[in-house]
């Protein structure tokens, strides 16, 4: 070959479509409310759910009264009181095996159904959300017959009636986060799932009818934030879960305060991603990319802040910006997407709102070449340069894929600007040098750590918060204390 012939740059593959087919999900015209073991009518202002790549509505679903909030709380006691509490415990997890078991049966079908009604990537649903929820379903039935033997006390003993309601970020995975602890450990459950998101959650009810699932034992009612108030400020509710927005849990708080209840609160995030100057920089940059624009950084504990050693910072975001350049952003059921829609047009005009802050404030905005599809809601991957913690971008919750950079000299300077935040869920550390990682680790106020990785989860594994991130823990071990009499929480 002579030079003539030789190209100035490497050859740019691009990816054809590879769809994933919509057949396998049946929408029905309009779904009820899942109470007593049937589908039923709501007596509230039904609504309309979309999907967020196309604006197309899927379907109408009911919404559940203070009047339909009684009618679930009424079954879920009685499914305490004469069936799933005085159950044997091994006939419980019998259950939860038989639900995780059809969950894989039928993961292809709630795979493309999260995709449709949630935004995400179809790779993301099928390998990440889908799998994990199974695997909390098959985790907690292992727990049922275990719990006196588990080390949280002397006869630990179901609270009754679990009131729990979900974010719109991670629907089926979050009912598994919630549902599956509770039932292992002989509680009933309400649930309220987000309102742009109910579809999975409708389906979960299919599949809790298919396994059998005594009547009662799981009942979900859809609706908007009244709906969800109503479940948490029912008298006959002894446990209330929630994972959302910082501001909603304050108010959870202290309608919970003075009550009986127990109560865990998954909240928002802010958290710093470090990388030292020893950190292999390719690896580091898969993980930043991870742990911001992993579900379009609709996530929580998402590495939202990164934290770059001084003299390697041009070194780091130069890199991380030829990486983030070969992200595909497009249509949430092509197996080649890597971001999809934002969820809602709200959480878009938020996005906006706090990046034009950013703009304001005097950081520098950068975003790839990117073409965005003209309907659905859309937000390119963004990041921010020349950050301080003063700025808004720095201290609020952005909920999207948008990453502010800021950079330190010493450990101590790292460790003081990643605890500099009400928040405290997660965070991570890039470094080569074990002893770092647990040194800085031990200083970090955040419930999860990673070490040479980001947004990594394993139902065996707690997961919680510190100050504005809430309190309490789901998964693992210690997730079933929330949900037991005379537990141990240590």
């Amino acid at each position: 070959m002579t030079a003539s012939t030789v190209p100035s740059q490497p050859t740019r593959f691009e990816y054809a479509p590879a769809p994933e087919s919509r057949s396998i999900v049946d929408i029905a015209p309009s779904y009820g409310l899942f109470i007593d073991g049937q589908f039923v009518d709501g007596t509230g202002e039904p609504f309309k759910t979309v999907n967020p790549a196309t604006e197309e509505v899927l379907t109408e679903v009911s919404s559940g009264s203070a009047a339909d909030v009684d009618r679930a709380v009424a079954a879920a006691r009685r499914a305490f009181t004469r069936t799933w509490g005085p159950m044997r415990p091994s006939d419980r997890g019998k259950y939860l095996f038989r639900i995780a078991r059809i969950m894989q049966e039928r993961a292809r079908e709630l795979a493309v159904l999260e995709s449709l009604d949630n935004g995400k990537p179809i790779r993301e649903s099928r390998d990440v959300d889908i799998p994990l929820a199974a695997a909390h379903f098959f985790y907690h039935a292992g727990w049922a017959d275990k719990l006196d033997y588990a080390g949280l006390g002397p006869g630990p003993r179901p609270l009754g009636v679990a009131g729990q309601v979900i974010p719109w970020n991670f629907p089926l995975l979050m009912l598994a986060w919630k549902i599956a602890p509770a039932l292992a450990t002989g509680n009933t459950v309400v649930l309220k799932p987000a309102e742009t998101t109910p579809l999975t959650a409708l389906l979960f009810a299919e599949i809790c009818q298919q396994a059998d699932l005594p009547p009662g034992v799981v009942n979900i009612v859809t609706g908007a934030g009244d709906t969800g108030r109503a479940v948490v400020e029912h008298d006959d509710v002894d446990k209330v879960a929630f994972t959302g927005s910082t501001e909603v849990g304050r108010a959870i708080a202290r309608a919970v305060a003075g009550t009986r209840k127990s109560l865990t609160l998954e909240l928002g995030g802010k958290a710093a991603n470090i990388v030292f100057d020893d950190a292999p920089i390719d690896q580091a940059v898969e993980g930043i990319v991870q742990g911001i624009f992993f579900n379009q950084g609709h996530v929580c504990c998402a590495g939202s802040r990164l934290l770059v050693q001084e003299n390697v910072h041009d070194e780091v975001i130069a890199s991380l910006q030829r990486r983030i350049s070969t992200l595909r952003v497009g249509d949430p059921l092509d197996k080649n997407t890597d971001l999809g829609a934002i969820n809602s047009a709200e959480q878009l005009a938020r996005i906006r709102e706090l990046t034009d802050i950013g703009d304001a404030e005097g950081a520098q905005r950068w975003q790839p070449a990117c073409e965005l599809p003209e309907k659905g809601f859309w937000f390119p991957p963004t990041v921010f340069t020349e950050v301080s913690p003063a700025h808004r971008i720095a201290r609020d919750e952005v909920f999207g894929p948008v990453l502010s950079v800021m950079t330190f000299r010493t450990p101590d300077e790292a460790v003081a600007k990643a605890n500099n935040t009400t928040y405290g869920l997660s965070a991570g550390i890039w470094t080569e040098k074990g002893s770092r990682i647990l040194k800085i680790a031990d200083q970090l106020r955040a419930g999860v750590v990673w070490a040479n990785t980001f947004n990594k989860f394993d139902p065996t594994s707690p997961f919680g918060g510190y100050k504005q991130s809430g309190y309490g823990r789901e998964g693992g071990r210690h997730g079933l204390t929330g949900y037991l009499k005379g537990a141990n929480h240590s």
